[in-house]
């Protein structure tokens, strides 16, 4: 018996009256003659021409939608329309039935929400197959663009101590019998006595322990699970997401800028060579979609020309302070049509704020730097007009923020004046202070949010429709 042959090679193929083996489960079967077999390695089905008059009744009843089935046969050139080749069965073998009437992914449009709660066979259709292997893709490139470059990868821990945004919204880890948690003298929770002796949470990020790596290594990056309790249910918020953070040593905020605006362009255009049937697709799905928005919700690119247009333009870099200027004289801002009004330098941008500039007033992406200090974190470099630090942050049309960066202070008087002002234990982040005190030298680094650069890639609406099993307030199913 011939080797299985993906269906992906077979549609590509440049030979015809060879013998295949294929083997997929079945999309639809018409006719009791032509299977529509996927397996996954394309959106595209090849065509399985069954000779019905000879093959036992029995076996053409269990040819049904979900099917898993092996083909053996001849790839021949085919006459009928929609595919340049097909198969003539002259084996067909049931590796898996599936009940027609049971099998809840058939062969007419399902609704997203639906597909959610079917999330283990939601692969299965032609929208989340695209989807996963753009992912798989951007995941690959991702590491290829870093390792090009010489970086080095770094593990960093999901179980840790810290938090590193300081927003308390960690997910707590323990292996106490949580009806029984044992408690101090003064009614505390007693963590001496918990598997780690300490109070332990999922990581919230990477960076911290990966701005130790930069200090030896130079060059390092972070890609993996992170984790935030925090109760939202929008569409671009998940509780479990996968982050990529770089850190790299004697970078500026212009040396970080340079950088995440080439990794972004570099895994952008991996997709589009690699995934070109997909992204095609997924284009064609999303100006489906468009047609019942009303016209003013519609957007002015489709999917397609979108990708393209960050590939062919410089990210427009601008500071918070001309940011806030523009939107205060935006016509939203005046008409008080912005849902959070811009009331002045200092205000916390929103994702409304952020698109403005992205989608109505530059028309393509931005980079903002140097934040007010207030609403950035503890780590960020301060710069000399004692208001602002050294932030960037990257905003693409349709996702607002998608990557979050700053340089990192690395002075040891600035970044401890820096914890005391914003209540940050210092003895317990004594490791990071190491750091500063031996060796220390300008860094910086930023963190993409996984999730929301495969949302941007295939065009899709909500955050959870792009991660294989979503985390969501009350949902942790599959």
């Amino acid at each position: 018996m011939s080797q299985r042959v993906k269906i992906k090679a077979l549609l590509q193929s440049q030979q015809t009256d060879i013998d295949v083996t294929v083997k997929g489960w079945v999309r639809a079967f018409r006719s009791n003659r032509f299977i529509a077999l996927n397996d996954g390695s394309t959106n595209n089905n090849i065509q399985i021409v069954v000779d019905f008059e000879n093959t036992d009744p029995a076996l053409l009843k269990r040819i049904t939608v979900g099917a898993a089935v092996s083909v053996v046969g001849k790839l021949i050139a085919s006459a009928g329309k929609g595919q340049t080749v097909e198969v003539t069965a002259t084996e067909i073998e049931i590796l898996g039935d599936s009940d027609p009437e049971k099998y809840p992914i058939q062969p007419k449009k399902h609704s997203l929400e639906f597909l959610r709660e079917n999330a283990h066979l939601r692969f299965r259709t032609s929208t989340f197959g695209a989807i996963f292997r753009v992912r798989n893709s951007l995941a690959f490139a991702v590491h290829q663009f870093f390792q090009e470059r010489g970086f080095v990868y770094l593990h960093t821990p999901v179980i840790t101590q810290s938090d590193a945004e300081g927003a308390g919204e960690a997910f707590h880890v323990t292996n106490f019998d949580l009806n029984n948690i044992p408690k101090t003298d003064t009614g505390e929770v007693d963590f001496k006595q918990d598997f780690f002796g300490t109070a332990t949470n999922l990581t919230v990020s990477g960076q911290l322990e990966g701005e130790l790596g930069a200090m030896a290594l130079s060059d390092i990056y972070t890609f993996g699970p992170t984790f935030r309790a925090e109760n939202s249910n929008t569409t671009r918020h998940l509780a479990e997401f996968w982050m990529i953070e770089p850190e790299v040593a004697f970078n500026n905020l212009t040396d970080n800028m340079d950088l995440a605006e080439d990794m972004l362009k570099y895994v952008i255009k991996y997709a589009l060579d690699k995934n070109a049937d997909d992204i095609e697709f997924l284009t064609q799905r999303l100006e489906e979609e468009e047609k019942q928005k009303p016209q003013n919700e519609r957007s002015e690119m489709i999917l397609l020309e979108k990708l393209q247009f960050c590939l062919n333009h410089d990210f427009e870099r601008l500071t918070y302070t001309e940011a806030i200027d523009i939107l205060k004289e935006s016509t939203p801002n005046k008409k008080k049509k912005f849902v959070y009004p811009i009331e002045g330098w200092g205000t916390d941008l929103q994702s409304e704020h952020e698109r403005y500039l992205v989608e109505k007033h530059f028309k393509k992406p931005v980079i903002l730097t140097d934040y007010p200090k207030e609403i950035k974190a503890f780590y960020m470099r301060q710069n000399d007009d004692g208001k602002t630090v050294g932030a960037m942050d990257i905003l693409f049309p349709g996702i607002g923020e998608i990557i979050g960066g700053s340089a990192r202070e690395e002075r040891l008087d600035k970044l401890e004046q820096r914890m005391d002002e914003m209540g940050i234990p210092k003895d317990e982040l004594w490791w990071y202070l190491d750091t500063r005190r031996f060796g220390a030298c300008p860094h910086a680094g930023f963190g993409l949010g996984f999730e929301r650069l495969v949302l941007f890639v295939t065009g899709m609406g909500n955050i959870r429709d792009v991660i294989p099993f979503p985390r969501f307030p009350k949902n942790a199913e599959f």
